[in-house]
């Protein structure tokens, strides 16, 4: 069979991923990359330790992420992504940055972490006033609200849920459930935290309900890494991604008698 009228492979572009050893959601990362990109993910090595600030700061340390690029430099992407929220927010705004240093020196390629790519999905929607859902303990939640203030973004309700393991198995309705019961007060955007956790499917639905931008750490972590090689992740209507989502529904009007006895 003659197949020389196909061309070979068409040329792709390459991002690279370091996940933590229990990482289970690849293909949700796959679904917001568009076809001309592929994603190179190697995993940081196992240790015995469940879901905590000490997991955290394992899977962070710059010798841990040195080995993983390292790795990745022989399929020779053009940026790596460090795709964990808690491990990239253990150390503060500096601790995040020192982090990329520490790729970027490895790999000698852009790095970027989940926990950096959140304040650029924040300072892209405007958002200083947030909501925040984790599946983590009381913590790990606090640690990533201190990131966050340190960054100058306040936190204006939360709902967590205590998880020490098994986060990819939490089910969408818990986590709109969460979602809606951290929705207080005047919040511009609703974060959902740990990039373990599913939530592709249900940010546009949350984001028609809410009325506010919803974005999640797999989310911003695609989204940078493209916008990094000059290209748009893909996905279903949500503000982070399409412009004209960040306007909000358009309300039909009141009349202003409506409502009084």
């Amino acid at each position: 069979m003659d197949v020389s009228f196909l061309g070979g492979p068409l040329p792709q572009r390459g991002v690279g991923v370091v996940a933590p050893f229990d990482f289970a959601l690849d293909r949700e990362l796959w679904r917001w990359v568009p076809d001309d990109v592929s994603l190179h993910l190697t995993r940081t090595p196992f240790v015995p330790v469940e879901v905590s600030l000490d997991l955290a700061r394992l899977v962070s340390e710059h010798e841990t992420l040195g080995d993983a690029v390292r790795a990745l430099n022989a399929v020779a992407p053009e940026i790596i992504a460090y795709a964990c929220t808690s491990g990239s927010f253990v150390g503060g705004v500096a601790g995040e940055r020192a982090m990329c240093e520490a790729m970027t020196r490895a790999g000698a390629v852009p790095s970027l972490t989940t926990s950096g790519a959140l304040l650029e999905a924040l300072d892209e929607l405007g958002a200083r006033r947030i909501a925040l859902v984790t599946p983590y303990t009381v913590s790990v939640t606090q640690s990533l609200e201190e990131y966050l203030a340190e960054a100058g973004i306040i936190v204006t309700g939360r709902a967590y849920m205590g998880l020490t393991s098994h986060i990819w198995k939490v089910p969408y309705r818990e986590v709109v459930d969460m979602a809606r019961a951290s929705v207080r007060d005047s919040a511009d955007a609703l974060f959902i935290s740990c990039t373990n956790l599913p939530t592709y499917d249900v940010i546009p639905q949350l984001e028609a309900e809410l009325r506010i931008p919803v974005i999640s750490a797999n989310q911003v972590t695609m989204w940078a890494a493209l916008r990094h090689l000059g290209t748009r992740a893909v996905g279903p209507y949500q503000a982070l991604l399409d412009e004209s989502a960040r306007r909000g529904p358009v309300l039909p009007e009141q009349n202003p008698q409506e409502g009084w006895a």
